[in-house]
């Protein structure tokens, strides 16, 4: 039995369908969500803690921090456990590329444009008091910790969602990254915002055109992903991974187990108290005491069940 399936298998925790049709906002609401407060609920039905005025599901910063350790293997082992086989997407030009991206998602959905359809959007717009091209307006509603994600259906030559104006502001607003399924311009640029991590398709020294904003804080898809607004976005080198809020925790959870079952095991090694064969197979009772034991004098609140 290998270290990672020995820790698989030693934890234990106590700790939607989308229907793809677009639907109009109660009066009152603003005219581009295209999804109420109340269906952002209805559709994170297991998320049970804090959410945002919009309905998004606000995981606490401190899950965040500690979700900046995780590898995409230690949250696709959770999800695939779970039955999530959507959430996650490689394949990415990353600008910036440094410490682990980790934030809450804001969702914007771009389509093809269509004069009917894009008179209408402007019109609300307008009534909404929107300033700009419609790429500006997903970044007004940003708050600290969020990371953009937007749907611009790959495409490259005129699918540059932002440059380094747009950068800044959504750096400004949120101290975070975005990831779009599609381009941005002004690479140079962007390169000199310190901390403003990127994940694109390509780059391109195009404007954006011949696209229009059909959704805000929507059910998207990012490639092979289904990503909800309030998803916790969380980047590395091998790509994206999109966490349904409610697996935020028991994921965070999970990799501190891993961290803490090789700093105990390397430790014991040293010592030459457990060999490598007692230490890279099926614990023992007694060492699961002792390693339950060593939790609880580091002020950890996690323990390894006993078989």
């Amino acid at each position: 039995m290998t270290i990672q399936t020995m820790k698989k298998s030693k934890i234990f925790w106590t700790a939607i369908p989308f229907v793809s049709v677009l639907v109009f906002p109660t009066v009152g609401l603003a005219q581009l969500d295209l999804f109420s407060t109340e269906q952002r609920v209805e559709f994170t039905p297991e998320w049970h803690g804090q959410r945002f005025s919009d309905g998004r599901p606000n995981v606490p910063d401190s899950v965040l921090t500690r979700l900046k350790n995780v590898t995409a293997e230690q949250a696709w082992d959770v999800l695939q456990d779970a039955h999530y086989r959507n959430q996650f997407e490689g394949g990415w030009k990353v600008i910036n590329p440094g410490e682990r991206l980790v934030g809450r998602v804001v969702t914007a959905q771009f389509m093809p444009a269509r004069a009917d359809v894009d008179s209408v959007i402007q019109a609300n717009g307008k009534k909404e008091h929107r300033i700009g091209d419609e790429n500006s307006w997903i970044i007004d509603i940003l708050q600290p910790g969020d990371v953009l994600v937007v749907d611009l259906f790959g495409k490259i030559r005129y699918g540059t969602i932002i440059g380094d104006n747009l950068a800044t502001a959504i750096y400004s607003k949120s101290h975070n990254g975005l990831i779009v399924n599609g381009a941005v311009r002004d690479t140079t640029g962007i390169q000199e915002i310190p901390g403003f991590q990127v994940y694109a398709r390509a780059a391109d020294p195009s404007a954006l055109e011949n696209v229009m904003l059909t959704g805000i804080n929507v059910p998207i898809r990012i490639g092979d992903a289904t990503v909800m607004p309030g998803d916790i976005a969380i980047g590395d080198a091998e790509g994206v991974t999109f966490v349904p809020p409610q697996f935020a925790e028991k994921i965070a959870d999970d990799a501190e187990m891993d961290h803490m079952i090789d700093e105990w095991g390397h430790r014991m090694l040293r010592e030459g108290k457990y060999t490598p064969g007692e230490i890279d197979a099926k614990w023992s009772p007694k060492m699961i005491q002792e390693f339950n034991n060593w939790l609880k004098d580091k002020g950890s609140k996690l323990r390894m069940s006993q078989p």
